[in-house]
């Protein structure tokens, strides 16, 4: 049995929660989100709270529980306080700054890396070298922060590109010289 399944989820002030089958639907200040549960686990909301539990005793519902107790968990935390993913630019001449909506990266290719963030993320650059990337769902957060990585992830020599802020970079030596 899930430990975090077992968990119930607060709802905060501000955050309306509307179950209709096994929809499960998040309303707040932020947006909205939608979580569809699987049948094998069962959702209620009881004195402003919700709790999952499962609708049998089968293994999938056993694998299932405590991650659809994290999804619904994350749309409600989303749709209140948001969720932040923050990179940072090292390298010399690598920068970013936005044109509208869209973020205009210069990573030292010959061409300038543009990306446009999808419905419902915002992306903020500050001193040119830091990122954020906001927004009211969990998972499409980090899917557009690791989407900027790719575009040049820290290299191991001198650990030059884009990367998390506070991520450590494994650095490798180089070339030992001649003697």
């Amino acid at each position: 049995m899930s430990r975090i399944g077992k968990k119930p989820i607060e709802i905060p002030q501000g955050v309306e929660v509307k179950i209709e089958g096994q929809t499960v639907t998040a309303k707040g200040p932020n947006g909205t989100e939608v979580v569809e549960v699987r049948p094998e686990i069962a959702v209620k909301v009881e004195d402003n709270q919700i709790i999952l539990s499962k609708a049998n005793d089968s293994r999938e519902a056993d694998a299932l529980f405590g991650l659809f107790r994290t999804l619904v968990a994350n749309a409600v935390h989303g749709v209140k306080d948001g969720f932040e993913k923050k990179l940072e630019i090292l390298g010399v001449g690598y920068r970013a700054n936005m044109e509208g909506k869209n973020l205009n990266l210069a990573l030292g290719y010959s061409h300038p890396v543009v990306v446009e963030p999808p419905e419902g993320i915002t992306i903020t650059v500050e001193a040119n070298t830091k990122i954020s990337v906001k927004g009211s769902n969990k998972q499409t957060v980090g899917d557009v922060a690791a989407f900027i990585r790719s575009k040049r992830p820290p290299e191991v020599y001198k650990g030059k590109g884009v990367r998390y802020e506070g991520e450590h970079i494994r650095r490798k030596a180089g070339k030992a010289g001649k003697k």
